[in-house]
């Protein structure tokens, strides 16, 4: 996400930190650019303008000008403007007091309002309360069917009982007030913010709901048409907040940059991908990270504590320390890992510096060889995966054909982990011993599907 401007701030930050002085010119330079890969971005007029004017004035004080380090201070100025635009102080998204909490969903056509309304189910379930999902939405074809379907993946009950989508909401009411559903979830039906009479529905879906929070789900690749779109709505219907979908896409970055600034509303969730689960809390701060290719090292540990199970977590590294990590371990722990998302997007959030995101473009991760490894693994028998001593040829042959593979990629998968179980003895071994330090030590090759150019 956001490649193209990410790609913009990396070009300009390594200018500045070519230089040792900077003197107003230059950062005036630098900033041109960076306001030409807002513009691209789609981000709207007003925003840069008042983002670069505050990035100016901190940036040509004395206090940047007579530092020993002054492309650094202006990264940082760049970074925490950016953060200020995006929002500021993140804003947790939080239920008053009242039972049943309505949530009213709008938003355009196509911006992901339906898919979003039951990842916003799941989250609240996950946090200990009992959703309604109401379909009324009646104007898009299989929009109803959607949410049932998504309902029933997620566990959370959906209802349509009614001719028109007033009637609809009036019915789920009732039926969450007679079943003990604390939190009600309104489907609106997607519309144009031009379409008078489609605003007008949905004003008189509010009056009629009385909705305690009214959230628009807003496409991260339209750009500043989401102000405008967010505008509209505004008017018609007010906004609590935002949820920003399909961020894991070609998101330019113009509708993130804009949209908080423009309405003075906070985005309180983005949307990160196709499964119902892959819904994150909004922090600017981290935003911006990502944004400028720093990472985000928070988010994936958040990540990481929610869909890992930490008891095999220990259960593996322990077996590491006693040396008795097996290829059965090794096929439960690849497994966990993938319950994170693709890898590429996982070393994206690792932390570093600016221009990271640049260099992981040349480390080719091929998915489909993690297949084929968990394949060969699933192809041992159980005697094999806890003793790869005593594959030999034929059994080599044997693993190559269960898996759909060659007894050449068999060999490599052994000699990887092998070596990969070597230096997780020296890694614990400097853990426990005060540390040796790594002279001498050989790294083994990167696990199947990760490969460095020229390796």
């Amino acid at each position: 996400m956001f490649d193209t401007l990410n790609s913009r701030f990396n070009a300009v930050f390594r200018k500045l930190r070519s230089r040792g002085k900077l003197h107003p010119k230059q950062v005036d330079m630098a900033l041109a650019e960076i306001r030409t890969g807002l513009l691209d971005a789609d981000v709207a007029l007003d925003v840069v303008e008042d983002f670069l004017s505050r990035v100016r004035a901190r940036a040509l004080s004395d206090e940047v000008m007579r530092s020993l380090t002054p492309a650094q201070q202006v990264i940082k100025i760049v970074r925490d403007e950016l953060t200020t635009t995006l929002g500021g102080e993140h804003r947790p998204f939080k239920l008053p007091g009242v039972n049943p909490v309505v949530i009213m969903m709008a938003g355009v056509q196509g911006s992901g309002k339906t898919t979003h309304c039951a990842k916003l189910a799941l989250h609240l379930k996950e946090k200990g309360r009992q959703p309604l999902l109401v379909a009324a939405d009646l104007q898009r074809p299989a929009a109803v069917e959607q949410l049932f379907t998504l309902g029933g993946e997620i566990g959370v009950p959906v209802t349509s009982d009614g001719g028109d989508p007033v009637k609809v909401a009036k019915n789920a009411l009732k039926q969450a007030s007679r079943d003990g559903c604390n939190v009600v979830i309104i489907d609106t039906a997607g519309r144009f913010h031009v379409d008078p009479d489609m605003m007008k529905e949905a004003r008189r879906l509010k009056d009629v709901s009385h909705p305690h929070l009214v959230l628009m789900a807003c496409d991260s690749m339209t750009g500043q048409d989401a102000v405008v779109q967010a505008r509209a709505f505004m008017r018609e219907i007010d906004l609590d907040g935002f949820v920003l979908t399909k961020i894991d896409g070609d998101a330019r970055g113009g509708a993130a940059l804009s949209i908080t600034h423009e309405t003075g509303r906070p985005i309180f969730f983005a949307g990160t991908g196709e499964k119902p689960g892959d819904l994150e809390p909004f922090y600017p701060d981290r935003m911006a990270s990502r944004i400028l290719g720093m990472g985000d090292v928070l988010t994936l540990i958040e990540k990481a504590e929610k869909e890992l199970d930490q008891d095999k977590a220990a259960e593996a590294a322990e077996k590491m320390a006693r040396e008795q990590f097996t290829l059965e371990d090794f096929l439960t722990q690849m497994r966990e890992v993938k319950k994170l998302g693709p890898l590429q997007d996982l070393l994206a959030m690792l932390p570093g510096v600016p221009g990271a995101k640049e260099q992981l473009k040349d480390l080719q991760i091929d998915e489909g060889e993690l297949g084929r490894t968990e394949a060969i693994i699933c192809s041992m028998t159980p005697e094999e995966r806890r003793n790869p001593a005593i594959i030999g040829g034929n059994r080599r042959l044997r693993i190559a054909r269960g898996s759909g593979t060659t007894t050449h990629e068999v060999n490599a998968l052994l000699k990887q982990f092998v070596q990969a179980r070597k230096m997780m003895k020296s890694m614990m071994g400097m853990a426990g011993f005060g540390g040796r330090g790594t002279k001498g030590m050989r790294l083994p090759k990167l696990p199947p599907g990760m490969n460095l150019p020229g390796r």
